[in-house]
């Protein structure tokens, strides 16, 4: 599959699709680029190539800088009628969250507003020490996160530490924001690259029904009551087990040296 976009570049090799972000001067999130990433979201869930979603941005100062304002500011100012289904931005990012592909954000600049908001709809976040920042800023101009950061942020580091980011306003560095959960780690800006690379290799490489069914069980358990989610985790388990590669890669795990003590102490024994 070709890919041709104005604003995104796209390399796809070992089923690893890397986009690259290039939006001067600040990757700023307008019309043009949510088109453009809402596109290459709907392209790549459709690529049977592809199986982890790398972002990336070609600018080392800005991932995403933050959503358009003055776009905001043609909104309309007398709304006051409760929405009956998810805006065009939501419908964007829930495609990430729920495609059967992972998708990963690499970052090692700037991702304000509507940037971090983009980055938490992803399946996973690392950040470059020094170099990455995120902020949810949308408080001190009168408005609050409305692309999911409310929502996103609290059931990944908590209700408490939420209210500090959004409330708060200010610039969190990489180092704050693995502890506080924001991010999956971070690291040193020589190492980022090469770890997040060898992890959507890896990734990757294992069958697309077991990626597409761990992700499917773990976002309808987030929604679900613990005896319903489990319910549903076992159901998307059984359909693993109606693969025939499944049933290969088993006897391919045993052959290697699978549940013997000298082998498993060197570690699992995946299937070559």
């Amino acid at each position: 599959m070709s890919y041709d976009f104005q604003l995104l570049s796209v390399a796809v090799a070992e089923g690893v699709a890397t986009v690259t972000i290039e939006h001067p001067p600040i990757n700023l999130f307008d019309l043009a680029l949510m088109d453009e990433i809402g596109r290459v979201g709907e392209a790549l869930a459709a690529d049977d190539a592809v199986r982890v979603i790398v972002f990336e941005s070609a600018d080392p100062e800005f991932f995403i800088a933050h959503a358009d304002v003055e776009l905001i500011q043609t909104l309309p100012a007398d709304n006051r009628a409760r929405p009956e289904e998810i805006s065009f931005f939501h419908q964007m990012l829930e495609l990430y969250r729920n495609m059967p592909k992972v998708s990963i954000g690499k970052l090692e600049g700037i991702a304000r507003g509507g940037g971090s908001e983009f980055l938490l709809a992803l399946d996973m976040r690392f950040a470059a020490l020094g170099r990455a920042v995120l902020s949810q800023p949308e408080v001190a101009i009168g408005i609050i996160p409305g692309g999911g950061g409310c929502v996103r942020l609290p059931r990944l580091i908590g209700r408490g530490r939420a209210l500090e980011v959004i409330l708060g306003c200010e610039d969190f560095d990489a180092a704050t924001a693995e502890r506080y959960g924001y991010v999956n780690r971070a690291l040193a800006p020589a190492t980022l690259g090469p770890f997040v690379d060898n992890l959507a290799r890896r990734i990757a490489g294992f069958p697309a029904h077991a990626i597409a069914g761990a992700k499917a069980a773990i976002n309808n358990g987030e929604a679900l009551p613990i005896e319903a989610a489990l319910l549903e985790e076992e159901h998307c388990f059984n359909l693993t087990l109606c693969e025939p590669e499944t049933r290969a890669l088993m006897d391919r795990f045993m052959a290697n040296g699978g549940q013997t003590r000298e082998v498993e102490l060197q570690g699992i024994p995946l299937p070559d």
